[in-house]
C-alpha cells in the first residue's frame, strides 16, 4: 500500500508516532516479508543472451514511499552506488594530478575519499527534502535525486591551473616540471563556493522563468561542448597519460609514461595503452548488449575493473601509494586554503548556471521514471528545492575541500531498469557510497588505476555528457532563428576548443598592475573556454531575437510554389489568358478603390 506523498504546507500528513516506527522496524528485520519479501532476485541477474526465451514476466513497481524488504533496498541501493563510482571518482583524480594542481600522493587518495564521503552525505539532503520553518520553500526533491562530482567543472579548472602555472601563481621547477599546488586547488575551491550563490540566488525564482531565460536553446549546446572538451583529455589518458610525457620528451624523467620510474612504463601513445583502454571500452559495450539489468546499469564501473584486473596481471599497478595509505580517512584529513581567484569567476557563473538547467532537467526525468507528476505546484516544488538544495551542495561541497556537485542523470536509467523508485535504495546507496570513502585503501586502489585504464573509462563517460548536450538540442525546433543561434554560438565555441590558445596573444600588458592582469586573465580564459563563451553568446542572443513565425512564412512560399507550378502547366494560350485575367482583375480592384476615395 502506497503511502501518503510529502505535501505541500504542512499538517496534511499524520506524523507516525514512535512506537509505530519501532514496531514497523522491528518487523522490517525480524520477518521474512520484512526482510527479503517475494521478490524475483533473478530479474536483476539475468544475462541477455541471444536465441534464449525471454522471461516475459515483469518485476513490481516500488513507489516513493512504499514498503520495500530491506535485503532488496541494500542490493539495489548498492547498485545506485555503482553507478555513480565512475562520475564520482573522475573530477578529483583529473584535477588533483597530472593534467591539474599535481597534488601528493596522499592528497589525491584524500581528494577520491572525500568526494565519496561528501556525495553521500548530500545526496541524502536531496532525497530527504526539509520543508524551510514558515515559508512555501524545500531544501531536496524527495526523490532518487543523487548528487555527485560535476564534471562542468573540469576545463574551466583545469583551464585556470594552466593559467596560474603560466602566471606564477603556482610553483614550476628549474626544467619546467609543474610542482604541487594546493594553493591553486583551493583558490578553485573558494572561487566556486562564492560563485554557488547565484544558484542558491536563482532557486527562489519561479521554474517558468528560469526555463525562459536559460531554455533548452541555451544549455543544450552549452552542456555538448563540455563533453566535447573533456574527450581530449580522456583521450590523453587513454594514449598513456595526460601529463609531461605526452610531449614524449627524448630525455629527463618523463620520456616514458606515467614516468621512468613506473612499473611498465612505456612510451606515450604505445600499441599496450591503446589496448589497455580498448578493453575497457569493449567490456562496455558487451555488458550493454548481453548484461543482466544491474551489469547494464553498472557496465562503466566493470569495464573498469577488468582494465584494472588486465592492467595487474601484467604488471602495470603500483602498490607503493596503496601500501603507505592509511587504512580510514575523513573530511578535513588535508585541508586547503581558500581564495578567490577572478580569471574564473566568470566561467564557474556559466557552470552553475548549467548545473541549474541540469538539475531542472535531471529532476524532470526522475518525477517521469518514478511514475509522479511533472506539472503543477507539487512538481514546481520539487524544482525548487532540487535547484536550492543543488546551489547549497555546490556551497557545502567547497567547504568540505571538493569541487562542485551535480545531479546525476544516469539513476534514472537504474530506477527505469529496476523498476524501484523508493527513497530507502537512495539512502541505502548513501550508505554506500559513505562506507567506500571511509576506507582509504580503496580510494588509493583507484587513484592507482594506470591512466591508459582510466582514460578508457572516462572518454566513454566525457562522450555520454556531449550525446546529453545533444538530446537536449534535438528538443529544439529547428527554426530559422534557432538555427541562427545555434550556429553563431557552437562556431566560436567548437573554435576555441580546436584552437585553444587563439585568444592568448590579444592583451599584451606586462606591468604590475595586477588588477588589470587578472581582468585580461579573466577575458582571455573565458575566451578560451569553449562551452563557456558559447552559452553567453546562446542566452545574449536568445534574448535579444525575436521569435519568427515560420509556419506561415513556409505557407506561403508553398502556396506561390504551386500557384507557379499551376501556370507552369498551362499552354502558351492559357498562361497569356490568366495574365490578362490577372491584369484584369488588378485594373477592375483599381478602379474600385478609386470610386470608394471619391
Amino acid at each position: 500500500m502506497t503511502e501518503t506523498p510529502d505535501y505541500i504546507g504542512a499538517g496534511h500528513a499524520p506524523r507516525k508516532t514512535f512506537g509505530v516506527r519501532i514496531r514497523a522496524l522491528r518487523k522490517a528485520f525480524t520477518t521474512k516479508q520484512g526482510l527479503i519479501g517475494d521478490y524475483d532476485y533473478g530479474f536483476l541477474f539475468r544475462p541477455t543472451i541471444p536465441f534464449m526465451k525471454k522471461d516475459r514476466r515483469v518485476a513490481p513497481f516500488f513507489g516513493l514511499n512504499e514498503h520495500m524488504p530491506v535485503f532488496l533496498a541494500l542490493l539495489l541501493g548498492f547498485q545506485h552506488a555503482l553507478a555513480m563510482l565512475a562520475g564520482v571518482i573522475s573530477p578529483p583524480i583529473i584535477l588533483g594530478g597530472e593534467g591539474g594542481a599535481n597534488l601528493e600522493a596522499d592528497q589525491q587518495q584524500y581528494l577520491v575519499s572525500t568526494s565519496l564521503i561528501v556525495c553521500g552525505l548530500l545526496s541524502a539532503i536531496q532525497i530527504t527534502r526539509f520543508h524551510i520553518a514558515k515559508t512555501p520553500y524545500y531544501i531536496g526533491t524527495g526523490l532518487i535525486s543523487v548528487v555527485g562530482t560535476s564534471f562542468a567543472i573540469i576545463p574551466v579548472a583545469t583551464g585556470a591551473l594552466a593559467q596560474m602555472y603560466a602566471n606564477g601563481r603556482c610553483p614550476t621547477a628549474p626544467d619546467g616540471t609543474k610542482l604541487p599546488c594546493p594553493d591553486g586547488y583551493g583558490a578553485i575551491l573558494g572561487t566556486s563556493c562564492v560563485c554557488a550563490l547565484l544558484e542558491i540566488a536563482l532557486s527562489f525564482m519561479p521554474p517558468a522563468i528560469l526555463k525562459k531565460l536559460f531554455p533548452p536553446l541555451v544549455t543544450g549546446p552549452t552542456v555538448m561542448l563540455i563533453g566535447v572538451s573533456l574527450i581530449r583529455s580522456g583521450f590523453l589518458n587513454w594514449a598513456g597519460g595526460n601529463g609531461p610525457c605526452q610531449t614524449r620528451p627524448t630525455s629527463g624523467p618523463f620520456t616514458l609514461c606515467p614516468n621512468n620510474a613506473a612499473p611498465h612504463a612505456l612510451p606515450w601513445g604505445s600499441a599496450e595503452f591503446i589496448g589497455l583502454g580498448f578493453s575497457v571500452f569493449l567490456t562496455i559495450i558487451l555488458c550493454e548488449r548481453f548484461g543482466s539489468p544491474i551489469m547494464k546499469s553498472t557496465s562503466v564501473v566493470l569495464g573498469l575493473l577488468v582494465g584494472c584486473i588486465i592492467a595487474a596481471a601484467t604488471g602495470y599497478f603500483d602498490r607503493t601509494n596503496i601500501d603507505s595509505a592509511p587504512a580510514v580517512s575523513f573530511i578535513w584529513v588535508h585541508t586547503f586554503k581558500l581564495s578567490v581567484y577572478g580569471p574564473i569567476v566568470l566561467p564557474l557563473l556559466a557552470v552553475y548556471i548549467i548545473l541549474l538547467m541540469e538539475a531542472i532537467g535531471d529532476i524532470t526525468a526522475t518525477c517521469d521514471v518514478s511514475r509522479l507528476e511533472v506539472d503543477g505546484e507539487l512538481f514546481d516544488s520539487r524544482i525548487q528545492g532540487g535547484v536550492l538544495a543543488d546551489g547549497l551542495n555546490g556551497l557545502l561541497a567547497g567547504l568540505a575541500t571538493i569541487s562542485p556537485m551535480s545531479t546525476f542523470a544516469q539513476n534514472n536509467g537504474v530506477i527505469a531498469l529496476t523498476r524501484c523508485a523508493n527513497r530507502k535504495a537512495g539512502y541505502a546507496a548513501c550508505f554506500f557510497l559513505f562506507i567506500m570513502g571511509i576506507f582509504s585503501k580503496f580510494a588509493a586502489a583507484l587513484v592507482a588505476i594506470p591512466g591508459a585504464v582510466l582514460g578508457g573509462m572516462t572518454t566513454f563517460l566525457f562522450a555520454a555528457v556531449a550525446v546529453s548536450g545533444i538530446r537536449i538540442i534535438s528538443t529544439v525546433p529547428f527554426t530559422r532563428r534557432n538555427r541562427f543561434i545555434l550556429t553563431a554560438a557552437l562556431s566560436v565555441g567548437i573554435g576555441a576548443i580546436l584552437a585553444p590558445d587563439w585568444f592568448a596573444y590579444v592583451f599584451t600588458y606586462t606591468g604590475g598592475n595586477t588588477a588589470k592582469r587578472g581582468f585580461f586573465d579573466a577575458i582571455v580564459l573565458v575566451m578560451e573556454t569553449g562551452f563557456a563563451v558559447t552559452g553567453f553568446i546562446a542566452i545574449i542572443l536568445n534574448l535579444i531575437l525575436t521569435e519568427e513565425s515560420e509556419a506561415e512564412e513556409t505557407a506561403s512560399l508553398t502556396a506561390k510554389e504551386e500557384e507557379a507550378k499551376e501556370v507552369e502547366s498551362m499552354g502558351p494560350d492559357r498562361r497569356t489568358q490568366s495574365r490578362d485575367l490577372e491584369w484584369g482583375a488588378s485594373r477592375i480592384s483599381g478602379d474600385d478603390k478609386e470610386t470608394k476615395a471619391t
